[in-house]
């Protein structure tokens, strides 16, 4: 899969995620929300040559981004995406912190798809 076509994904699941929590369906909700995350990750290691096969090498990649980047945020978004992947399985979070993750989730996508310095 192209760099291009992972970044639309995680635009295209983000909105899927609003769409899924308005409906009051919050575990697919939270799962689109990390789709998001992971595919703009993919994204930018697809760019750089790194693996991104497994949840391991999106981890690796989110270290390595930060680092380049001189930006811990982005370890903290990336977290609050993980959180809602948790969730999906738990279904631990509110509404609320759903919302507040997908606002999360949007802010790392913008991050993720700036162009470098």
């Amino acid at each position: 899969m192209l760099a291009q076509t992972h970044l639309k994904v995680s635009r295209n699941f983000l909105v899927h995620a609003r769409e899924q929590l308005a409906l009051g369906d919050s575990l697919q909700a939270s799962e689109k929300g990390w789709g998001a995350a992971a595919h703009a990750v993919k994204a930018v290691a697809e760019r750089r040559g790194w693996r991104r096969r497994s949840h391991n090498d999106l981890f690796r990649a989110i270290n390595r981004i930060s680092a380049e980047m001189d930006r811990n945020d982005v370890l903290d978004l990336f977290s609050i995406a993980n959180a809602l992947h948790q969730n999906f399985y738990e279904g631990w979070m509110e509404d609320e912190n759903i919302d507040r993750g997908l606002v999360g989730v949007a802010r790392l996508l913008d991050v993720l798809d700036s162009p470098p310095d």
